[in-house]
């Protein structure tokens, strides 16, 4: 008999039963203990492949989403090393520089082309025209004519709150966008 087959037409078929009903994932797993798990799973992996802390740090770009989301609010835990964290969802860079914690826009402000961080050079670049920026988003050389654009943040506790909503751009903003940056 055909699965099809089963039921008249008219009768609703009875809702579908896992096919691994035993694994762990077929039942509801929070989030955050899922990313917990695939983070211990990581370095359990880099530290089974020789790999200590410094080069753990040094991996190319470091990827995160906001742990809560209220109205324009987006909020991040601090990062613990020097370096930038990139939220793809919500289009921001959260960058730790020397003490300073700064939240930038993905877009390069000469063409909106997603930025990329070059850890080896800590500096951020543009891969289409090869615009420069240091940590702090001030430009450096290249076809833009201006810093990246900033959000407004503040810091609560352990964590970064990035208002969405508000972002500064230097050659318009150059008192707010001075201004957006949280110092540890």
């Amino acid at each position: 008999m055909s699965v099809g087959s089963q039921y008249r037409r008219g009768e609703q078929a009875a809702p579908a039963q896992s096919a691994c009903g035993c694994c762990p994932l077929g039942e509801a797993v929070e989030r955050r203990a899922f990313l917990r798990e695939a983070a211990a799973a990581i370095v359990g992996v880099l530290a089974a492949l020789g790999a200590g802390a410094s080069e753990a740090r040094a991996l190319p770009v470091r990827l995160a989403s906001a742990v809560s989301i209220r109205g324009d609010d987006r909020t991040y835990p601090i990062p613990a090393a020097d370096g930038a964290v990139i939220d793809k969802k919500e289009s921001l860079i959260i960058a730790r520089w020397q003490g300073m914690i700064y939240a930038f826009s993905l877009a390069c402000p000469h063409q909106n082309t997603a930025l990329k961080w070059e850890q080896d050079d800590a500096r951020f670049q543009c891969p289409k025209h090869h615009s420069k920026y240091r940590p702090d988003g001030s430009f450096i050389e290249g076809r833009a004519t201006r810093g990246m654009d900033r959000f407004a943040l503040r810091r609560e506790g352990d964590s970064i709150v990035v208002d969405i909503d508000k972002l500064y751009r230097q050659d318009q903003d150059a008192a707010e966008w001075k201004a957006a940056v949280v110092q540890l």
